[in-house]
């Protein structure tokens, strides 16, 4: 387990904050994200308000207004850091 300052609340708000602004960005309104995504627009306002969603609305939402490669990445794992010299030296 990792030690964070970030609670799951801070990033629910800062994905609908990274949502909103892109979608302001490509100046869609809520109903114009909403037709293009296929999420209804009231759940687009509450999710913009309050970070509340669900993870497969949330995707769809996200491949509308950016690349849904970004979100997939989270999954791959991180490169492994060498645990010996040994290590270091084979991989050199």
């Amino acid at each position: 387990m990792y030690l964070s300052l970030l609670t799951a609340s801070d990033v629910q708000h800062d994905l609908a904050k990274a949502v909103r602004r892109r979608r302001r960005e490509l100046k869609l309104s809520r109903s114009a994200l909403a037709e293009r995504s296929g999420v209804p627009a009231p759940t687009i306002k509450r999710f913009e308000t309050t970070g509340q969603i669900s993870l497969r609305q949330f995707l769809l939402l996200w491949q509308s207004v950016d690349r849904l490669e970004r979100v997939a990445a989270l999954a791959t794992p991180p490169p492994s850091t060498p645990q010996s010299i040994e290590e270091v030296l084979r991989d050199a």
